[in-house]
């Protein structure tokens, strides 16, 4: 089942809070303990709460601090978005959403209400939102005042726009009107024959009605009579400017009210007329202008057994009347009988064993870069490991170190002179605390005697002399390698500067492979748009034969599972199935069944094409039972040559993260760096490498 469920819309006044609060009401019968969450509320005074988000938490009494409830306001997340800060939105919506995934059984989102004239990011974040918290989606539209073919078009757009990332379970058109519903709704399953289920829900006056509340605290009224009853719905609205006797004729049911407040004859009027079995009932009256009736007439209203509320206003009668024709019905917490409404008709219209069991089923195959990078650095805080970084002069590894330990993630050391680092810090202008990292300079270690003894001891029988240990030991890379296996640190970053070689021979030399394992090999976490890929080998072995091949699949399935990814390998070649012929893909294909016959959990295909393996139209055509092709998420390429040059041409043209090379079959982890590595990508190979060191 889904851990949660993203309601959203695509304009204005869409009724959405009625579908919100019928879902809420189908939860909570299916599980005891259901979240609420609204990733972007609208702007709000000091103090205010938002309205949704208070109804809800209310009504069905959900225990959620009101801060952990929403993420952000419109005007910061414009405001960030300003700054080119966009990514920083997503992330802290998604630590916001795993807090409460974690407490809760499931999780109902609401989106924007696109309320403001600047929206055009609304959409677009939106469906940001649901497909990095890996969400299906129900879209609410609206039919009010509209013709078929308007709603049927913004129900299709509605629908294509979000069904290019998401997985959309109901639309659900809303404020139709009544005679309309069924004729829609056959329009609608016309046009949307995808399987998503199509719901139209009739137009229900009462909930379309402002309340004699909400136009009072719209117009900042204050409530001279009545205010018991001002939950009355307001279903018309008329000016008390004429002579009484023709005035009363113009009276409707459920009818406001609206005079100056020195016209003594309309309000007495209006108010006899309201008792009356002769006239309809009225909702309340408006005085304007600021005027209150004089001492009399108040006495005489006091007296009266029923009054409705008497509200009296600022504003000038023609401005009043005005905005009060503009203002749009909501749904708060002390409208039980909106509420209440809102609910029976989500449950009259709504097909909710369907769309409980369609939630039920759900599985989403989203598994986004953010939420990938949300995940690591969750699973890196939970247990802190010491990683040390050899290349502690460069500006990159600096800016990450800054980054680690702002985000109190790992331990670090830096291998270095503590003066110049400091005045590398200083110059580049880094927020790095010196106090806050360990720094070591090789020669100046009181363990330098030590490696150097234990590196003379692990390779004197390769004529490794103690002068010849020392000498080796003031190399950053041997000593950094050294702290690891005297346990002094838990891994190692390196490779900005340096070249793979440099990083990995002391590893090889001393570290050593895991039991059972023959090679050391690497992947990349290739970080897409929509999904991250896992390339495997691109950095270590040039050509490496079937059982190599085979190791190197089995090695990054197993990586691949303790990073959170379920693996479905597709084993590279220039031909899919059976077809092609050659020395190659017959590398490719034996490789393929010493995987199988080794592992044969592991889901595998091979040789395979790469547009087979990742596009699902073309790996059905061309291996139409395969359980891999076209949602492959291990690539495994046939040589260093291929691999290489794949994940950086990927990466340069579709602007996607390559986190690694990750390092696979050491006894304790040591990970290489590209010498045109960035900053975030250092800090991502830590938090890698961390993980790495927690499962040794």
């Amino acid at each position: 089942m889904s851990k949660g469920i993203y309601v959203a819309t695509i304009e204005p006044n869409s009724g959405k809070s009625v579908v919100v609060l019928g879902l809420m009401r189908m939860l909570l019968g299916k599980t005891a303990k259901v979240g609420y969450f609204r990733p972007i509320i609208d702007d709000l005074e000091v103090g205010e709460m938002d309205n949704h988000i208070r109804t809800v938490l209310s009504h069905f009494e959900i225990d959620i601090e009101y801060k952990n409830t929403y993420a952000f306001t419109r005007n910061e997340v414009l405001d960030l978005y300003n700054k080119g800060k966009s990514g920083e939105v997503i992330d802290e919506i998604i630590k916001k959403y795993k807090y409460l995934e974690e407490r809760f059984d499931i999780v109902l989102l609401e989106g924007t209400d696109f309320s403001h004239d600047n929206s055009s990011i609304e959409l677009d974040l939106n469906i940001l939102i649901s497909k990095n918290l890996g969400l299906p989606v129900i879209i609410v539209t609206q039919g009010d005042r509209k013709c078929f073919k308007e709603i049927v078009e913004g129900v299709q757009l509605a629908h294509d726009t979000f069904k290019q990332d998401v997985d959309v379970l109901s639309i659900m058109t809303n404020k139709v009107n009544p005679d309309d519903v069924d004729k829609l709704k056959e329009l609608l399953s016309a046009r949307i024959t995808d399987g998503t289920d199509i719901t139209v829900i009739p137009k229900i006056v009462s909930l379309a009605s402002p309340t004699v509340k909400e136009i009072t605290d719209l117009l900042d009224g204050t409530v001279l009579f009545g205010k018991d009853m001002l939950n009355n719905l307001t279903e018309n609205f008329s000016v008390g400017a004429m002579q009484l006797r023709n005035y009363l004729i113009h009276l409707k049911e459920n009818s406001l009210v609206i005079t100056p407040g020195d016209r003594a004859d309309i309000i007495l009027g209006a108010l006899q007329a309201n008792i009356s079995k002769n006239y309809p009932k009225i909702s309340g009256i408006i005085l304007t202008g600021g005027l209150i009736p004089e001492e009399p007439i108040l006495k005489l209203i006091e007296g009266l057994s029923s009054i409705v509320p008497i509200i009296s206003v600022k504003g000038g009668t023609y401005f009043v009347t005005n905005y009060i024709g503009k203002i749009r019905s909501k749904i708060y917490a002390e409208n039980t009988e909106k509420i209440a409404t809102s609910i029976a008709t989500f449950e009259k219209h709504v097909d909710t064993d369907k769309l409980s069991e369609r939630l039920i089923t759900f599985e989403s195959l989203s598994f986004t870069p953010r939420m990938f990078q949300y995940n690591l650095l969750q699973r890196a805080l939970k247990n802190k490991k010491h990683i040390v970084l050899p290349e502690g002069y460069d500006e990159r590894v600096l800016r990450a170190a800054a980054r680690l330990i702002s985000a109190q993630v790992v331990e670090l050391t830096l291998i270095g002179e503590k003066e110049t680092i400091a005045e590398r810090i200083e110059t580049l202008d880094i927020p790095l605390n010196i106090e806050d990292v360990n720094i070591v300079s090789p020669k100046e270690s009181p363990y330098f005697e030590d490696y150097a003894n234990t590196l003379y001891e692990l390779r004197k029988h390769k004529d490794v002399n103690l002068q010849m240990a020392k000498d080796m030991m003031e190399d950053v890379s041997y000593f950094g390698t050294m702290m690891i296996y005297k346990g002094h640190a838990d891994g190692m970053v390196s490779g900005a500067i340096h070249t793979t070689q440099h990083t990995l021979r002391p590893a090889l030399q001393f570290i050593k492979t895991k039991p059972g394992v023959n090679i050391v090999s690497s992947i990349f976490f290739m970080c897409l748009e929509d999904r991250v890929s896992v390339f495997g080998d691109c950095a270590i072995n040039p050509n490496p034969n079937a059982e190599e091949l085979a190791e190197i699949a089995i090695s990054s399935a197993q990586t691949t599972v303790n990073f959170g990814i379920e693996p479905k390998v597709a084993m590279l070649s220039y031909s899919s199935g059976a077809s092609g012929k050659g020395a190659d893909v017959e590398k490719v294909r034996e490789a393929t069944q010493i995987v199988k016959r080794l592992a044969p959990d592991i889901k595998i295909e091979g040789p395979i094409q790469y547009d087979a393996a990742v596009d699902m139209r073309i790996g059905k055509s061309k291996l139409p039972d395969s359980e891999v092709a076209g949602r492959a998420s291990v690539l495994i390429f046939p040589d260093l040559n291929t691999g290489n040059n794949t994940y950086k041409a990927v990466q340069r043209e579709t602007g996607a993260l390559a986190i690694g090379p990750v390092l696979q079959g050491l006894n304790k982890p040591v990970n290489d760096l590209s010498r045109g590595c960035t900053a975030d990508d250092i800090y991502s190979t830590v938090i890698i490498t961390a993980i790495q060191a927690q499962e040794l």
